[in-house]
This record gives C-alpha cells, structure tokens and sequence, in this order.
C-alpha cells in the first residue's frame, strides 16, 4: 500500500516569487490579521504575476476573504506590507481595481443598466458612460434581454451575472472575486470561467478565491493554499501536483517473472479470474527502464496506464486531510 505524505514535507514558510514570473500585480509579505485576540491570517505571503488567472485555495474560515481585504485596503494588517498594481496605498489605484464581495449586494429596484453605472461610478466612471458599456457588457456576454429589467425580477444567477459585470465596467487591470462561483448553477459557472479567461487573454489580472477546486484545476496557472490562516504552498498549479508520484495502472497476462524486480516492493499482484493480475503503485523513477523490463522480461502487457496526480490529492498531501474534509463539506454545501 502506497504511504501516505506526510503534509509538513510540503509546507513552504515563506514562499518566494518564481524568478520568471515578470512583473507583479500583487506582492504581499507576512500579512497577520487578527480579530479580537484571535490570529484569522498568520504571516501570509501572496506573489501574483501581472495578467494570470490566480486561485486562493482553502475551506471556509481558513483565512481567503481577510486576506483578499487586506489586499485591497479594505482592512489594515495588523503587520507585514502589501503593495498592489505597484501602489502601497491600495486606495490609490481604486480605480484600477474591480472587486466582487463574498457577500452579494444591489438595490432590487435598480435596473440591470443602472446598477452596473452605479457600481462604474464608485470607481469614477461617467454614469451615462457605465449606462453605455453596461448595455455593451450586457449583449456580450448573453444578457441583453435583462439590460432594462429590475433586480428584483431576476434569478440568482442572472442577479450575480450582473454584479460580477459591474466589477468590469470601468476595465479595471485587477480584479479580484471572493468565491464567485457560489451559488451559480453549472451553465452560468461555465459562463464565467470562460470570462474569466477571456479577461487573462486580455491581459487583465485575475485572483479569485474558492472552495471548490476544480474551478481552479481548469483556471489557474498558479494558486495558493491557505489554511488555519497559514500558506503551506503558494506558486504553479503544476508544481503542487508534481508534489506526489504519478499512479500506475498496470495489467499483465503473467502473474510473476523477471520484470517484477522492476516494480516497487508495495505493487502487490491483483489476481484476476480470467488469469493475469493488476498492479498499481506509484511511479517513483522515469517511465521507459520501468517499460523495457515488462516487455523484455515478458510481463505480457494487457494495459498500462499513468495517471498525474490531481489538485484534490495535492491539495490533501499539502494541507492535511483535516483541511481536505472541511473543503469537501463547504463545496458540499454550495452544491445543495
């Protein structure tokens, strides 16, 4: 049986930018928050290359929103810095940023147009000008039928479609979504991750946090995970899944021979009914010596397959699997 990691092998105490990520959008170094004598982030490091798709990983209450916040200037560090689109005053870019909130919000009585003008002129776009690209933002992206339609006649969806455009309004260079998938049904999600890499191609930066990791498994380039207000991993999506051995799947016609001196001492044979076994064991070394010696030492290959390792199964060797259970349940939860 393949051991399971132990997660402090791969905790990172202080990640470092990657030497070829070019420019930042964000940096953020040692970032500590705490509420009422309760520490809530513990020493966070966050690096964002300019024009990526980046995912914050973690379950409810791990730290995401009070990070995003302090990024923003929407709440101050207790210590560490922060230093966005190349300002250490968040307020002072304001106008470059787009941000949806966790916790939704537009007046029911404001039609689609004017909600998205509103939000534009918060960020010091003329409101007759919002009114003009909310209507274009509108028919873009299939929603022109609602541009004049109440809030309050809409469906949750449609509602969150609305506000996610008014994050876009005054084509901002970041923007910034705290858990914008929740409570969208599969085709309004698709909707938006195909938005959100159309705003990556645009050169727009994008970070979003979430509990449901296949968003960020089809998005991000590069991720962070938090949890307990602590980064045990932050940088390629790519990277945390190299973090444990590919799975082999492995059926012979041959039960024993030679080639299984080939295989690790855990690959213990499957017996099938119809003769031959099954193996399956983690690929420590290259794949090709591990290929010569099945067919040279005559295994009598039926199939083989190598399967990477997924972002669930990083996810669970970096943070532990107490973190894994919790980040099952909140995504457990948004889906009912």
């Amino acid at each position: 049986m393949t051991k399971s990691p132990n997660p402090s092998e791969f905790a990172i105490a202080s990640p470092a930018p990657d030497a070829d990520t070019g420019p930042l959008a964000i940096e953020a170094r040692d970032l500590v928050k705490r509420f009422d004598g309760t520490i809530a982030v513990d020493g966070v490091d966050i690096s964002v290359p300019a024009g990526t798709i980046f995912g914050i990983l973690g379950p409810n209450g791990a730290g995401k929103t009070t990070t995003l916040r302090m990024l923003l200037g929407i709440i101050d560090p207790d210590s560490g810095t922060r230093r966005v689109l190349g300002s250490d005053n968040p307020h002072a870019i304001a106008h470059r940023i787009g941000y949806l909130p966790e916790e939704r919000g537009l007046y029911p009585a404001m039609k689609a147009v004017d909600a998205i003008a509103f939000v534009g002129a918060l960020r010091g776009l003329p409101r007759d000008e919002g009114r003009r690209r909310g209507r274009e933002l509108l028919e873009e992206y299939g929603f022109g039928h609602i541009a004049d339609r109440q809030i309050r006649q809409m469906s949750k969806g449609q509602a969150q479609t609305v506000q996610l455009l008014a994050t876009l309004v005054h084509k901002p260079d970041l923007i910034v979504l705290d858990e914008p998938f929740s409570g969208l049904d599969a085709i309004s999600q698709g909707r938006l991750e195909k938005l959100i890499r159309g705003l990556a191609i645009d050169g727009t930066t994008v970070i979003f946090s979430t509990h449901v990791l296949s968003h960020a498994e089809r998005l991000c380039e590069r991720i962070a995970i938090i949890a307990g207000g602590k980064v045990p991993f932050h940088g390629l999506v790519s990277t945390a899944r190299d973090r444990l051995p590919p799975q082999v799947h492995l059926e012979t016609r041959n039960v024993d021979g030679p080639w299984r001196a080939a295989l690790p001492p855990e690959a213990e044979p499957q017996l099938r009914s119809t003769g031959g076994a099954l193996f399956d064991f983690s690929l420590t070394g290259e794949v090709e010596p591990l290929l010569t010696a099945l067919i040279e030492g005559g295994a009598g290959i039926q199939a083989l397959s190598i399967e990477r390792a997924g972002l669930h199964d990083a996810f669970v060797a970096i943070a532990g699997e107490a973190a894994a259970r919790a980040l099952e349940q909140d995504a457990e939860g948004v889906a009912r």
